[in-house]
């Protein structure tokens, strides 16, 4: 993938697919690293579908053999000198870690593209999930809760409602 920020739409989605109700994604630029860690309360992974998760014809995809979400992330990560770790588990409590770094001054690191595009699409297509987005980089941290967001505005407005979506967009693109 051309961009961070669908790494980001990819492996959210799979955290919505997995049973999550808490989704949090950040992307932390510091000492010369980009790190994105999602992470879920999901049904987790077991040992032995973790063990095999970045090779990718190993899926849980239906409409096809294989899942390339994962292994293109683990090797953009790897081809700028970084690694990618998963955890996950089974046993309550369940969910799952996906953390990735890249060296930023490298060649081949990924920008992180249109991170607000992918948060609101995820909202929009998940409105009852709790999503935390956090931005942290050394000009200003962008952070985003949608549990915040639901409290402020009361059950009677969805989040998927065209207006919050403009405004969590701006929000999240500091303006």
């Amino acid at each position: 993938m051309k961009e961070l920020s669908l790494n980001i739409l990819d492996v959210a989605k799979n955290s919505v697919k997995a049973g999550a109700d808490r989704v949090v994604i950040r992307i932390e630029e510091k000492d010369g690293w980009r790190t994105l860690t999602i992470i879920d309360n999901g049904c987790g992974m077991s040992p032995e579908f973790l063990a095999n998760v970045t090779d990718p014809f190993t899926t849980t995809r239906t409409t096809r053999p294989v899942g390339m979400g994962l292994p293109l992330l683990k090797l953009a990560a790897e081809q700028t000198g970084g690694d990618l770790t998963i955890e996950s588990s089974v046993v309550p409590p369940t969910g799952t870690t996906v953390r990735a770094r890249f060296r930023m001054d490298h060649l081949d690191c990924v920008p992180v593209g249109d991170y607000a595009g992918s948060v609101v699409t995820l909202i929009q297509g998940s409105p009852e999930i709790d999503f935390r987005f956090e931005y942290l980089r050394p000009e200003g941290d962008i952070v985003l809760d949608t549990a915040e967001v639901r409290s402020v505005l009361g059950p009677d407005i969805p989040l998927d409602t065209p207006d919050v979506l403009m405004w969590i967009e701006g929000s999240l693109k500091g303006e």
